[in-house]
Order: C-alpha cells, then structure tokens, then sequence
C-alpha cells in the first residue's frame, strides 16, 4: 500500500533558521554592565543617607519643623512601635516593611529595613562615602558611554526613533503588543522598537542627567561655588526631593526592563550582553 498523498503546503515547508547578529559592542556592553553595579550600590547607599533624615520638602529649607511632602517614620502605640508612610494628606500604616522593621528579632524604628541599605547598620558617614564612590564612578562611566555613542554614532544609529516609529498608529501598536507581550520576530528584531529607543533616551538624556545634576546641589561644597545649582532647582531641599524621584524613576525603569528582557528572551537577551551575539529566527517559508 502506498502512504496517503501529503498536502503540497506542509510537504514542502521549511524549518525555521535561526541566525545570530551582532547586537552590542563591547564599549556598550561594559557600560552597561558598570551601570547595573553603580545603581545598585548607589540605591542601597542612598536609602541609608535618606534614613538619616526620612522626609522629603519643596523649597529651600527643609527640617523636621518644616512640612514635608513623604514621611517615614513610627510612632509608639502602646508598648509597640507602628511604622507609617506619608505622602501629602495620605498616610499608610506600614509596620514590619517601613518606619518599623525586625533587627535580631526586635522591632527596630528605621525608615528602611537594614537589608535594603549599604552599610546594614546605621553609619550615616560610611553611606556617604559608598554613595559618592559609586556616583563619581556612574559619572566617568556614563561620559565613556555618552563619547562613544557620538563618536560611532551608536545613538543616530540604534536609538533615534525613525519617522515611521513615531506615527501615532505605530506607537499604539507596540503598546499593545507590549501589553500581550507579543516581541518582534526575524528581520524586525534587529533593531530597537519606538519603545524601547524612547524610554532609553529618556534615561540617557533626561533621568542619569538629573540625578547627577540634583546630587551635586546637595554638596555644600558644590553648592557653594556653583550657586546657580539650588536656583535651577528651586533650593537645595526642591533638589533633594527631586533627586529621589528621578532615583525612583529610575528603579522603575530598570524593573519594567528586566520584565521584558524576561519575557522576551531572557538567555537570548543575557546572552546579547554578555558577548554581543544576538540570535533572531526567520519563519520556514512554503515552495
């Protein structure tokens, strides 16, 4: 007996080929790698300065007589500490995470908990000193990066979005397809989408710049031969405020892309900047 006939378009479909590129350069992928460890101690080395005084102000001054804009705290009900977070009118119990946390088992008033701080115990001078270590290693760092992007034209290049990325209908398909977590496959995904050359710019050029900026109008030093730094701000306090909310802008960006990095390939993605080569599949095609 002979077998039933094949359907013409299965029998003659080709398996997919996969193929690898060349994603980052080797300046991009040091760079970056320098960039996860400075922001990695610069938070936890900057959650432990901001314990030393857990309130955020608007304006020039900013003491515990003055109104803050976010709190942290605790106050003593009872015979227990309970620990709150305040932001304007709103105020959150937040026992255990918050204001109050478990230090050798006892329940300790500290804005953050001491596993979230560099150094673990409280050494308001020893946080400093990490803090600027890691700052002025992200500075040196980042101006490697910014002069090797200009000079090999990385940024024209991969992260300048193209007329047709910029079309209103273009961006709101790629904001759907990110919501569904549908990437881009085979010849699209050799280049950044609109997405994601929009958000790194806007970290490139917008949130590294103001933190670095705010950070150095908090130095008294700083402050004190540049004086137009607080006036840019609106005072060293405004600065402080804003230093914060660009760090956690910051925080967030780096979580939203982990999640995609994750989501779209995560030992593709590893591998990508690590050594460079990136693989992309093409679809078997019909003859």
């Amino acid at each position: 007996m002979h077998p039933p006939p094949v359907p013409h378009a299965v029998a003659h479909a080709l398996p997919a080929r996969r193929q690898f590129i060349r994603r980052h350069a080797l300046t991009v992928r040091i760079t970056h790698w320098l960039n996860v460890l400075c922001l990695s101690f610069l938070l936890m080395s900057g959650l432990q300065i901001f314990n030393a005084h857990p309130r955020l102000y608007w304006g020039k001054y900013g003491a515990d007589a003055d109104r803050s804009w976010i709190a942290i705290g605790a106050t003593q009900q009872g015979d227990a500490a309970q620990g709150f977070f305040e932001i304007g009118p709103l105020r959150i119990e937040t026992t255990g995470v918050l204001g109050v946390s478990d230090k050798n088992g006892t329940a300790t008033a500290r804005a953050f908990p001491a596993w979230l701080t560099v150094p673990s115990y409280h050494d308001l001078g020893a946080g400093r000193r990490w803090h600027f270590f890691f700052a002025w290693l992200l500075v040196f760092n980042g101006l490697v990066y910014l002069v090797h992007g200009f000079w090999r034209r990385h940024f024209r290049r991969d992260l300048l979005p193209s007329r047709d990325q910029m079309a209103p209908r273009h961006l709101w398909q790629e904001i759907r397809d990110h919501a569904r977590l549908r990437f881009a496959q085979g010849n699209a995904a050799r280049r950044y989408n609109a997405l994601q050359k929009l958000s790194y710019l806007a970290v490139v050029f917008g949130l590294l710049p103001m933190v670095v900026l705010t950070g150095l109008t908090m130095s008294p030093g700083l402050d004190a031969a540049f004086p137009f730094l607080a006036d840019l701000f609106g005072g060293r306090a405004s600065a402080r405020s804003l230093h914060f909310i660009s760090a956690f802008l910051l925080l967030l960006f780096v979580a939203v892309h982990v999640a995609m990095v994750i989501a779209s390939g995560f030992w593709n993605n590893l591998r990508s900047m690590l050594s460079g080569r990136y693989a992309i599949t093409h679809d078997g095609g019909k003859t």
